[in-house]
């Protein structure tokens, strides 16, 4: 019998696999801190004998070459695909056995990149399963703009004949089991539900029910904006990443975070918004540690930038450590555990802002006085604003702060965390800010007007 073990980044919105039979197993698409990976083995009491990449990640660093020379497993990689390490090149149609009875089979899907390659799981020769990556995904496929833009057109259309030759060349049964999908950048939609079939894409997938002309019109003109980590991830993956050191970063004292603050370094608290909003050192960032930490941090900081944590727990920043190092943000150049006033000099006051929700808005605006910034991204304006508010996307508002109008700023997003981000940056710019921590869903009873367009 055959095993297939989901290993969740829920951070990044990817999933990675650990398939194998009784003695031997492969890993596919392993995250960076391949501990998790090793754990899973361990579980099954099986040794990783491959190590296989689906694509040179876009989103995040892998742990392929770091678990494959740990375990001395064979490091798979499609063949067009430009590296500069030893690795086996896949071709289409390679097949790799893993177990007894247990193969992988090669089938180049580009489209997501153009060496993308999927590995169908054979036992005894029967179709059980599709590693999918970028390409076929739930309800939708990988994004074709994130290599090139001259190539999105042309992935676009690959990407559809990829998702078609997966789906009639593989058994209706087959489980499909993508990389993407599940709150990546990567994917071109959001996944509903957790798991699929090749039978059940067939009748919803997008690319399996509409022409490849409208697909491709469709699918270019419905990206959101790039995460600007993204520039960094393929150089990374294509050079090799280094391994991973996990271990706790220096402690700063009160002092040391009053100086680098004073030298324009980022600290970031990554307590919860409600206690960051009641008390903080002033000239703190907020990144909540469970709000999409690496995705949003990686975005905003500038690439390179020193960074200091400080969490509320030493787990807290074991577990910030861990989502950072996966978008390459390897090592915190300090960190303090415990509160706010343990992190300020004594009798130094805390800096504060106020929170509220859409009814408490719709007492103050519209007014002279009031602006409201909606920081949401393009997308999701696009089915609903707030009349009179001033739009700009998060990911560019540290770029774009002298856009505000004066006046106390009104932030919002779509449910807090992004506000709460963006409440921080307009903290430290010296702005009067209130966060918006409410669901938009909330706007229009709270009897705000709203305009589409």
């Amino acid at each position: 019998m055959f095993f297939v073990d989901m290993i969740e980044v829920a951070g990044l919105g990817n999933r990675s696999y650990l398939a194998g039979g009784e003695r031997t197993a492969v890993a596919v698409d392993p995250p960076r801190d391949v501990d998790r990976v090793l754990e899973a083995a361990a579980r099954r009491r099986v040794r990783i004998s491959h190590v296989v990449e689906t694509h040179i990640h876009n989103d995040y660093v892998t742990g392929g070459l770091g678990l494959a020379r740990l375990t001395g497993a064979a490091y798979l990689v499609p063949a067009d695909a430009t590296v500069s390490f030893e690795r086996i090149p896949v071709h289409d149609g390679d097949r790799t056995a893993i177990d007894a009875g247990l193969a992988l089979r090669a089938l180049a899907t580009p489209g997501h990149t153009p060496h993308h390659t999927a590995y169908v799981l054979e036992e005894h020769a029967t179709v059980v399963a599709v590693f999918t990556g970028g390409s076929l995904l739930i309800g939708t496929v990988g994004r074709p703009d994130l290599v090139e833009p001259r190539l999105s057109e042309s992935l676009a259309r690959a990407q559809h004949a990829s998702a078609r030759r997966l789906a009639a060349e593989l058994p209706d049964a087959a489980a499909v089991l993508p990389t993407h999908g599940f709150g990546s950048f990567c994917s071109a939609g959001q996944a509903e539900g957790d798991e699929t079939t090749i039978g059940k894409e067939k009748a919803s997938n997008e690319a399996l029910t509409q022409e490849v002309d409208t697909f491709v019109t469709r699918i270019l003109a419905g990206h959101d904006d790039i995460p600007a980590y993204y520039a960094h991830m393929g150089p990374a993956n294509s050079a090799g990443p280094s391994p991973v050191d996990l271990t706790a970063p220096a402690v700063a004292d009160a002092e040391e975070i009053a100086a680098r603050l004073a030298a324009g370094e980022w600290v970031v608290d990554l307590r919860n918004r409600i206690a960051f909003a009641e008390g903080h050192v002033a000239g703190t960032y907020n990144f909540e540690a469970d709000g999409q930490l690496a995705t949003y941090l990686a975005w905003l900081i500038p690439w390179g930038k020193p960074v200091t944590l400080l969490a509320e727990s030493a787990e807290q920043l074991a577990y910030a450590q861990r989502e950072l190092v996966r978008v390459g943000i390897d090592r915190p150049a300090a960190a303090a555990n415990g509160g706010p006033y343990a992190w300020t000099s004594e009798g130094a006051a805390l800096a504060t802002f106020r929170r509220a929700d859409f009814a408490d808005l719709a007492g103050r605006h519209p007014a002279e006085d009031v602006v409201v910034l909606d920081v949401r991204r393009v997308s999701e304006r696009a089915a609903g604003f707030i009349e009179g508010s001033v739009h700009i996307p998060l990911h560019t508002l540290h770029r774009r702060l002298d856009e505000l109008p004066p006046g106390e700023v009104w932030v919002h997003c779509g449910g807090g965390m992004r506000a709460a981000i963006a409440a921080s940056l307009l903290d430290v710019a010296g702005r009067d800010v209130v966060a918006v921590d409410d669901s938009f869903a909330a706007a229009d009873t709270a009897g705000l007007t709203l305009r589409t367009a």
